[in-house]
Parts: structure tokens; C-alpha cells; sequence
């Protein structure tokens, strides 16, 4: 993602350096995240301890990566290490708390499997946390991620009228409590946005009371405490989950789409996405794919989204009043939910999945990715109304695309997408040399 702080102003005089090279010189929790450089190693290490915290830096990610899904054996032959190599590390890493040898792989949802360690590397029951944040205009999410990525779901609430302000403090008030319950295994808290970002800033959210706000600065002042705050794009997180854990996991060249209040996405090269030049690429919502002429709020006419989004849906379902109040991503699932019973609702549902078909169709022209994946309501209009999706999906194609288009892929991470990619953020800047250094040990966690 964009960086979640600028580099210091350097003397005149001084060599430019590459981006790789600044990167160094700042603390690993404000290193920029920039997509595609987030994952890098620090630097090569020079001195026997250097590699050892390398390597050590190395197996955590692979365990991570592998969701607690490779034994030890798989993880040394991946990583090409001695098996005596990979032993220590694995027993370093074990008695630091980051990570504990279960009997058999677990799914990273499932409950530890009890008995004598044989050798899988999973999440320590004491190990590292990640606080991630969906946040919505007219709602938060709040979750907790352990290593492997098994998360639990802890707070959720609705904005109260009028008060964006106020929703970002409700944030702060919980991420708190949170902080205060995991202790020091909080490594970073990573807050998905529903706005383009300059750093963490939001430069065109959806209430004009965001506007220009630094989310990092303000969450980082109310917090009152050293904790990384690292903050996305919504729907770049959303495809970012997608590519690490959900159906567009080692797809070559992906697409992905996530539909809320509006339409966002991003283009996903080898895992990783491109953000752009200014870190706001993928805002295909304020594009007008469709043919309408309406004003948008965005200041551009015709946008996708008041066609596709739930905005869209919810108008052309007749709900003009729950437009301006309530969870709009909620009121339009309702809408979903009564298409089979209700013939209004039923109406509204094929005029969106044939919106939302033809906006794809364009951008599949244009992007020429291999498959598209869906979350939020992009999946659900998709699950309930396949046939009119993929009828505007199939008349925008072009021609020579139709015989075998990309696939469309609904997310398998469900409500968990901007949460998940908001929590890989938080561990991009934990797993390295760096990170790991300011991991306490069980003794200082003690002390």
C-alpha cells in the first residue's frame, strides 16, 4: 500500500537513493508498504547472526504464508535449508512465543489440535496479533488475526447519524480495549479504508467530515502508545486477502472487484498490486462503464458504481430512504434476500448483475487478466443471480474473448476480505529482521 509515513528530509547534497535503500532507514513499522516492495527482506545480511535472524525472519513468513499447513519438512525443503538449520530456527522461533509444533496441519479456522508435537508449525497461543479494521462509512468491523491467519471477529458497530468523526473515535475506544486484551502481542493494528490514500491519509472518502484525514496520525494520537497503524484501500486490501488466501491464490494476472456502498478493485501481477503512481489505481466505481449519465458524488458523471453499488441497488429496489441512513451494504443484502419472494426486489437484482456483468466485461477488455475475483456484494449479486451477471458480462466482451473468458471467481473469504488484507499488511512489516527485533521474549513479556 502507499507509505504509511514519508521519509525524513535528507541534507543537500546527499546521494539520492533507490527506494529500497530509504526503506532502511526507517523503523520497521513506518516503512512505506508499498505493494510489491512490502515483502523484501531488510538487506543482506553480512555476519553469521544476521543470517540466522534472516533465516529466521524467512521460516516465519513461510509459516504464515503456508496458513500452518506445511510441516516442518515441507517448510526446509521450501526454503532450501539444512534439516539441522531448520531444527534450531524452529526451536528459536518456539521459545520466543512466535510459533508452536502441533500434531497434524489445522486449518487456520479450526481449534489446536492437542498431543505430542511431530512437527507443524503453527501459531503460538502467546504469539503475534494483528488488529484489523474494516471501516466503512456507515460502519466498523474490528478483528483479530493470529500468524497463520485464524481470526476472530470482536467488535462491530454501526456510525451513529452525522458523526464520521465520532465513528473514528468509537475505533480508537475499541482498539484500546483490544490492545489492553492481547497485551503486548499486538504487532500492528491495519485499518482498511473506504477512500483512494496519499499515505494514510484519505483524499476523496465517502463523508466529506474524512476529508484529508490522516487516519494513522489520529488512531496513533488516541491510542497514546507505540503501535504501528498501517492503512489501505478497502478494496486493494480486499484483493490483496484474495491473493493470499482466497481464490485468486496463484492466479498470474488477477482482477479483483469489491462491491460495498461503492465498487473498487485492483490488478493483482504475480500476488501483488498495482497501486499506481500515487497508490489510488483501482477506483473502477468512478468509471463510466455503463452509459449513465447521472452525476456522481465523486464529481465525475456516470460512474459504474450508482449502477453496480449498493446505492444503485437500493434505488432501483424502490429503498430510497435508507440511502442516507442505516448500513446501506446490509439494506441492499436484504434487498438480495427477497429478489425470490418480492418481484421489485427481483427486478433491481437483474438490473445490478447485469451492470455489474458489463462494467467486468470492459475491464476484462482492458486488463486482459487471467480471472476475476468477486467480494462483498460483487459475490453475493453473483451467487443469486449468475445467469443475468454473466449475460452483461458476455455482451461487453470482445469477440475473441467469448469462446473462453476469465473466470469469474466469488471470494471464498466472505466478509473476511478487507479484514484479512488489512491484518497482511500488519505482518508484511512484522516478518522481517527488523520486525522480529522488536519482539519481546517470554522474559521480557514477564518482567
Amino acid at each position: 500500500m502507499p507509505p504509511a509515513a514519508g521519509p525524513s528530509p535528507v541534507p543537500p547534497g546527499t546521494p539520492a537513493k533507490g527506494d529500497g535503500e530509504m526503506d532502511q532507514d526507517l523503523p520497521w513499522h513506518d516503512r512505506p508498504a508499498r505493494m510489491g516492495a512490502v515483502r523484501k527482506d531488510d538487506g543482506a545480511a553480512t555476519t553469521s547472526a544476521e543470517l540466522r535472524t534472516h533465516n529466521l525472519a524467512r521460516l516465519l513468513r513461510a509459516i504464515h504464508d503456508g496458513g500452518g499447513q506445511l510441516t516442518r519438512a515441507e517448510l526446509t525443503r521450501q526454503l532450501s535449508l539444512a534439516r539441522g538449520t531448520a531444527t534450531v530456527l524452529v526451536r528459536d522461533l518456539a521459545g520466543r512465543h512466535l510459533i508452536e509444533e502441533l500434531t497434524s496441519p489445522v486449518d487456520a479456522s479450526a481449534q489446536r489440535a492437542r498431543g505430542r508435537p511431530t512437527g507443524v508449525p503453527s501459531a503460538h497461543a502467546h504469539g503475534p496479533v494483528a488488529l484489523a479494521v474494516d471501516l466503512r462509512d456507515d460502519s466498523f468491523t474490528l478483528a483479530a488475526f493470529e500468524l497463520t491467519g485464524r481470526s476472530t471477529v470482536l467488535d462491530r458497530q454501526e456510525r451513529e447519524a452525522g458523526s464520521g468523526t465520532g465513528m473514528l473515535n468509537d475505533v480508537a475506544d475499541r482498539l484500546k480495549v483490544r490492545r489492553r486484551q492481547f497485551g503486548g502481542r499486538v504487532v500492528g493494528v491495519g485499518i482498511a479504508v473506504p477512500s483512494p490514500v496519499s499515505g494514510s491519509t484519505m483524499v476523496q472518502p465517502t463523508l466529506p467530515e474524512w476529508q484529508d484525514v490522516d487516519v494513522a496520525e489520529v488512531l496513533r494520537h488516541r491510542l497514546a502508545a507505540a503501535c504501528p497503524v498501517l492503512i489501505g484501500n478497502d478494496a486493494t486490501l480486499a484483493g490483496l486477502a484474495e491473493a493470499r488466501r482466497g481464490v485468486l491464490r496463484g492466479v498470474a494476472v488477477a482482477l479483483h472487484l469489491h462491491v460495498a456502498t461503492g465498487i473498487g478493485g485492483v490488478l493483482l501481477a504475480g500476488g501483488q498490486p498495482a497501486t499506481g503512481a500515487r497508490g489510488s489505481a483501482g477506483e473502477f466505481g468512478h468509471m463510466p462503464l455503463t452509459g449513465g449519465d447521472e452525476p456522481c458524488r465523486c464529481g465525475a458523471i456516470g460512474c459504474w458504481e450508482l449502477d453496480a453499488g449498493a446505492r444503485g441497488l437500493l434505488r432501483a429496489a424502490g429503498r430510497l430512504e435508507q440511502l442516507e441512513q442505516g448500513d446501506r451494504v446490509l439494506e441492499a443484502e436484504e434487498v438480495i434476500a427477497a429478489a425470490g419472494a418480492d418481484p421489485r426486489c427481483g427486478r433491481a437484482l437483474t438490473h445490478v448483475a447485469e451492470a455489474l456483468g458489463r462494467g467486468i466485461g470492459a475491464l476484462v477488455n482492458a486488463q486482459d487478466p487471467a480471472a476475476v475475483g468477486l467480494s462483498g456484494l460483487a459475490a453475493r449479486v453473483y451467487d443469486a443471480d449468475p445467469a443475468a451477471v454473466r449475460f452483461g458480462y458476455l455482451s461487453t466482451l470482445m469477440r475473441y474473448r467469448r469462446a473462453d473468458p476469465p473466470a469469474l471467481l466469488p471470494s471464498t473469504l466472505g466478509d473476511l476480505g478487507a479484514l484479512t488484507g488489512a491484518s497482511e499488511l500488519v505482518f508484511d512489516a512484522f516478518l522481517t529482521p527488523r520486525g522480529l527485533g522488536a519482539w519481546p521474549s517470554p522474559e521480557q513479556k514477564t518482567a
